[in-house]
């Protein structure tokens, strides 16, 4: 086979924690190839050594079968290597048209030139069906329309060599679909992919070979046609991964949170996002919101848990209206909040990893005294939760959280938010990229927060998960409730239909 790419020995140390040790990966022409991990397995680490980054303390790396020093990002650009980051590198006060040509702009006379631009991003958004509103502003998009902006931006420079980290973590099922066949096409066009997922199910639909990598280490390059999913898990892991979630007959109790007609107005275009939404969550069971991104179910969720203000309708949790109480009068009553954006809403980066347990709590008895923290409480709490929860990071609850795996920083919140021993746990995408271990791990802390009797709401768009987490659905369609559903006799293609909004439930349609 012809080799695009020879990544050989590769060692990279961050202090005294060694991220990879003596990796290889080649990556032939014209294929897609997966590489697979773990969360801090160090698949991103290596891809970041790739694009220029970050550099290898030994290893040689190879393009199309010459030595290549890569420095820097633009060394990876000039070298035709392009990369999807799985935490978008986009300025979020640009248009999505400025963002895309960053870095590639046309000046004549000092003065910007982007008509062309315009038109050459708007027919590559045409031919790959990644539709952008080129003027939008990147503040103002969903994640998923951020993930085509950076597709975009990637096939706007021309790279034949092409990086996808975590592509599908913030799409839609449908919207993986298209990314697919949009792979697929590249290939067939002649350029190289390496395809960083924690799916196996996307890694059997599209890639052809699959390196493995375990706590920084090799483990092998498998051929993807042959291999089964239940070999490759275990290649990750170290251990038999368990497919079926098994939840205990479902025993609900009184209602923990009640939302009656609650309407959210769009801050851009000045109409309801979220229209006249009410339901209910009892203890005891789990309701997931489902549909398709962009319609409504995160400022839903802003508005309940208080980060965007509400239009009208009321918010009540155990009986208590709490509508119009602070963030942290709603954390304190017994409200859990693991967010969508984990950077924007979940942590604060540049705080250590032990800062950020304690968000919410630093204030109570047992971590302050007279107004100063007690450092050495948060110390020991922050080692029972990394310990309990198994987050992976370089220098324990010192490490800079900005530093750690995307998916190490979602345990981080997950951490933080259930041992707060909450009433109702909203979970917004919890397993968004996290691999098949700790997504099974988080399912697994979800069903014993219901069997203790809490209540939790579960976002998501994963249909998967939808279908083998949840005990009640709720579908949003264009910001509205459209169908209460049960997940032991709906299927995933009527489910679909609800989504789409070519399908109403007839008490629904009764409502509207």
């Amino acid at each position: 086979m012809e080799y695009v790419i020879e990544m050989n020995h590769i060692t990279k140390v961050f202090g005294n924690f060694k991220a990879l040790d003596d990796v290889t990966l080649c990556v032939g022409k014209g294929e897609i190839h997966a590489l697979l991990g773990e969360n801090g397995a160090g698949k991103s680490t290596l891809m970041s050594i790739l694009f220029g980054l970050y550099q290898a303390e030994s290893g040689e790396i190879k393009i199309n079968g010459k030595p290549a020093k890569i420095n820097n990002p633009n060394d990876a650009n000039n070298l035709s290597i392009g990369m999807v980051h799985q935490h978008f590198k986009l300025v979020h006060n640009f248009t999505v048209l400025e963002s895309i040509v960053l870095g590639r702009e046309t000046v004549k006379g000092g003065f910007l030139k982007m008509e062309e631009a315009r038109k050459r991003i708007m027919d590559l958004s045409n031919h790959y069906r990644l539709k952008i509103d080129p003027d939008a502003y990147i503040s103002d998009i969903t994640v998923g329309m951020q993930q085509r902006v950076e597709i975009l931006k990637m096939l706007y420079c021309n790279n034949d060599i092409l990086i996808f980290d975590e592509p599908t973590a913030v799409l839609t099922p449908q919207e993986i679909e298209e990314l697919m066949k949009i792979m697929k096409n590249l290939v067939d066009e002649g350029k190289s992919i390496i395809f960083i997922s924690h799916k196996l199910n996307e890694i059997k639909a599209v890639a052809n070979r699959c390196t493995v990598l375990r706590k920084g280490k090799f483990i092998g390059t498998i051929d993807v046609e042959t291999a089964t999913k239940e070999e490759m898990s275990e290649m990750m892991v170290g251990r038999k991964i368990n497919f079926h979630l098994d939840k205990p007959e479902l025993k609900t109790g009184e209602v923990t949170l009640e939302v009656k007609n609650l309407t959210v107005v769009s801050r851009s275009s000045h109409k309801n996002i979220v229209n006249d939404v009410s339901f209910q969550v009892r203890k005891g069971e789990i309701v997931c919101i489902a549909g398709i991104d962009g319609n409504g179910q995160s400022e839903l969720v802003y508005g309940i848990t208080g980060l965007i203000p509400i239009q009208s309708g009321k918010v009540t949790l155990n009986g208590k209206d709490i509508t119009k109480e602070s963030i942290r009068k709603k954390c304190m009553d017994g409200l859990a909040h693991i967010p969508e954006d984990r950077h924007k809403h979940g942590l604060v980066l540049d705080y250590n990893l032990q800062e950020n347990i304690v968000l919410q709590t630093y204030f109570e008895p047992r971590f302050q005294n007279k107004g100063m923290i007690r450092f050495n409480a948060v110390r020991e709490y922050a080692r029972k939760l990394i310990d309990q929860y198994d987050i992976r990071s370089g220098q324990g609850e010192d490490s800079i959280v900005r530093d750690m795996s995307g998916g190490n920083q979602q345990k981080v919140i997950i951490a933080r938010e259930l041992d707060r021993n909450p009433d109702i746990v909203i979970a917004v995408q919890p397993t968004r990229g996290l691999d098949i271990g700790a997504t099974e791990y988080i399912h697994k802390q979800l069903i014993n927060q219901r069997d203790k009797g809490k209540a939790v709401l579960l976002v998501s768009l994963e249909l998967d998960e939808v279908m083998e987490v949840s005990d009640r659905i709720l579908v949003i369609y264009e910001g509205e409730i459209v169908a209460d559903l049960d997940p032991k006799t709906v299927s995933v293609q009527e489910l679909g239909l609800y989504m789409s909004g070519s399908k109403r439930s007839i008490q629904h349609e009764k409502e509207a």
